[in-house]
């Protein structure tokens, strides 16, 4: 089907997009580019840079050893201007587990370090402390795409953009929110969240959605109990390091549920934890990251040598 040249991107198009991006071009020797976003502007997403380093690592294992686990560290803020290159080390390879080390660089620069662990699945005990927590289902919310419509009939220019810029996935929050003016509330989030359309039948693309999706409402939950907002210039944020261990299969093109929670921040820093259930009750992944939320008139420290 063509479209017009204002017509905003279908759900099959917008998630296809989400597909290319999170591929990867090799060069060869474990080298691999990841594309940015047509039209990108500022800060590159550190779920797409997190997303895409672990493509670039899970090429370099067999097929049959899955994600479990990853760690990762923003060095720098990456642009959306610029492709990003990633270089693989192949730190190790047993019997069952693999491990591999990324360096996500843009023009000569590092901007993020990342190992991830690959395990051939294998049956175990097995048991699962966190219960499901009793929420509205999605279909009870309202979009929060639907919620940004609204709110960007109050402003204009660029943050009007932002508000209404079409996405490949739909977030549906439990708790009310307004992205213009938060109200103080406890650190504690629940949103559901799938792809708008069908993703490829590839457990490997799932957990790169998961990943990618993951860098989504984590940090700002650290900014509740303050009412703050990033879209009015309050705060000054930035992920530093970001955790995701994989606990079972799933499918992000069905409803998943976030959790998020922070139990502490202070010194500039905010910690985020969460965890994502299937919407049958499974615990398939775990979070955890720590960020930089620095209220706009707090000077950074000077660097001496």
């Amino acid at each position: 089907m063509n479209q017009t040249p204002n017509a905003s991107p279908i759900p099959e198009q917008l998630v296809a997009e989400l597909v290319l991006l999170l591929d990867l071009e090799p060069r060869g020797g474990d080298r691999y580019i990841g594309r940015h976003r047509k039209g990108g502007t500022g800060r590159l997403f550190g779920g797409q840079v997190i997303a895409q380093a672990l493509g670039a690592a899970r090429r370099t294992v067999p097929d049959d050893r899955h994600t479990h686990s990853l760690h990762a560290y923003f060095l720098r803020g990456g642009s959306a201007d610029h492709d990003v290159e990633f270089r693989v080390k192949r730190d190790f390879d047993g019997r069952s587990f693999s491990n591999r080390r990324v360096v996500a660089s843009q023009q000569g620069q590092p901007i993020l370090n990342l190992t991830i662990s690959f395990q051939c699945p294998q049956e175990g005990v097995e048991h699962q402390l966190p219960q499901m927590p009793n929420v509205p289902t999605p279909e009870e919310l309202r979009s929060d795409a639907v919620i940004r419509t609204e709110l960007a009939q109050k402003v204009t220019g660029p943050m009007r953009e932002i508000l209404l810029r079409p996405r490949p996935i739909d977030f549906r929050s439990v708790e009310p929110r307004d992205w213009l003016d938060p109200q103080k509330r406890p650190p504690v989030s629940h949103v559901w969240f799938r792809t708008v359309a069908e993703l490829p039948d590839t457990q490997s693309i799932h957990r790169g959605v998961l990943a990618y999706a993951s860098d989504f409402n984590l940090l700002s939950t650290s900014l509740q109990p303050h009412g703050l907002s990033y879209h009015k210039g309050e705060v000054k944020a930035a992920s530093l390091d970001h955790a995701i261990w994989f606990h079972d299969n799933f499918r992000a093109d069905d409803w998943l549920l976030y959790v998020t929670e922070s139990p502490w921040s202070g010194l500039s820093r905010g910690f985020n934890r969460g965890q994502i259930f299937s919407q049958d009750g499974r615990l398939v992944a775990s979070v955890a990251q720590e960020g930089m939320i620095r209220p706009s008139r707090t000077p950074a420290c000077n660097i001496r040598g």
